[in-house]
């Protein structure tokens, strides 16, 4: 056992110990977001906020820019649907969690495409494209930047997005040495599949309260 935490931890070798705390914090604060969001909770916007503000700063420095996008995009993201939750169908419901309508399966599709042309021209700008990560980050990037929006939205497949991008992004975040965040997306794999079937039992129903 020994042996597994000498080998995690000498992913850090190298690494300002400043870094490695504003990962854990930043880890700390995502897990809660996916938690709340799980429970269809509000307090999933302003931790996710917290978390994603964090991690552009380090993901900038470790060079994901694709994944640096993914977390701003998140911060503004997190602002709109914060903002969508609290809106009311009456006076004592908000709106309820519902499937993608075929006209938004068709803007996921298109948000996709563009998230992955405009990911690819950013890191063809910086110069990049030097490894099979880039290509990764690119993908997964787009995944998330759906997840997210069908998220805000409070759209069931939203689960299903995030469990994809989830899977992808722990082998590729232990083989850029996060080790604690690639250990936050084998967390996030299994919160997800327990939030699609949570969000499922609470399909179409319009919650009184978004503190849960």
């Amino acid at each position: 056992m020994s042996h597994i935490f000498d080998w995690l931890f000498s992913q850090y070798d190298g690494i300002p110990s400043y870094l490695v705390v504003l990962e854990l914090i930043a880890v700390i604060f995502g897990f809660l977001s996916v938690w709340y969001a799980k429970r269809e909770n509000i307090l999933v916007f302003p931790t996710g906020i917290i978390s994603t503000a964090i991690f552009v700063y380090i993901l900038w420095i470790f060079g994901l820019l694709g994944d640096m996008l993914i977390n701003a995009y998140y911060f503004s993201m997190s602002i709109y649907g914060w903002y969508l939750w609290t809106r009311k169908v009456d006076a004592t419901h908000f709106i309820p969690i519902t499937r993608t309508s075929y006209k938004e399966k068709g803007y996921s599709l298109l948000l996709f495409l563009l998230t992955v042309a405009f990911v690819t021209g950013v890191y063809i700008w910086f110069d990049k494209f030097n490894n099979w990560t880039a290509y990764v980050d690119t993908l997964t990037t787009a995944i998330f930047f759906v997840g997210m929006w069908l998220m805000a939205k409070k759209k069931l497949e939203n689960w299903t997005f995030w469990i994809i991008g989830d899977v992808i992004s722990i082998p590729l975040y232990l083989f850029k040495g996060l080790i604690f965040t690639s250990f936050q997306y084998l967390l996030f794999t299994l919160i997800a599949i327990f939030g699609y079937l949570a969000w499922k039992k609470n399909l179409n129903k319009s919650p009184q309260t978004l503190l849960k």
